[in-house]
């Protein structure tokens, strides 16, 4: 690991934890922890909600690895590894917490194509309440919303959110 530079090892790192926060959201949250997750598909009732937890899990291996790696001094490496899953989750934290779902007021008004795409995509996701039958599972990536859509469409309305709850 040390032949890798240290900032190349950590950007790496930020890339691939979309691939682990897609699969950990569609196979985990909308699997086995959908005892968690579903109360972020539910209108949130106070300022928290069960699937805040997940951050605090998923924060457990970058503190692992800061601690391996500087704590144990097993090699800069790891710790570079750890700042970029940290990273991920600020960067997560920030477009999804705060841009998306608004859990800190801002008034922030997406301009960009990304931005807007980021967002749509999300929203799409959304619209599904319970575990099965979801779309856009990834973040910092998104189809494009005309293909989320087609597929919501194809699926037919099995878990959608009806305009009275919200939707």
């Amino acid at each position: 690991m040390d032949e890798i530079p240290g900032p190349l090892l950590f950007l790496m790192t930020v890339i691939g934890m979309e691939g682990f926060a897609y699969a950990a959201h569609r196979w985990i949250m909308h699997g086995p922890g959908w005892f968690l997750h579903k109360s972020h598909h539910r209108p949130r009732k106070g300022r928290f909600e069960l699937n805040d937890l997940y951050a605090a899990i998923f924060a457990l291996p970058s503190i692992g690895l800061f601690w391996y790696g500087i704590g144990l001094g097993h090699g800069a490496g790891f710790a570079w590894i750890a700042g970029g899953i940290a990273a991920y989750g600020a960067i997560y934290f920030g477009f999804h917490d705060v841009i998306v779902h608004q859990r800190i007021g801002h008034h922030y008004v997406p301009r960009s194509a990304y931005m807007k795409r980021i967002m749509q995509a999300h929203r799409l996701h959304h619209v599904v309440e319970t575990r099965e039958g979801n779309v856009s599972f990834g973040f910092i990536y998104a189809p494009r919303p005309e293909v989320l859509k087609a597929e919501l469409a194809k699926r037919g309305r099995a878990g959608v959110r009806s305009p009275r709850d919200g939707g």
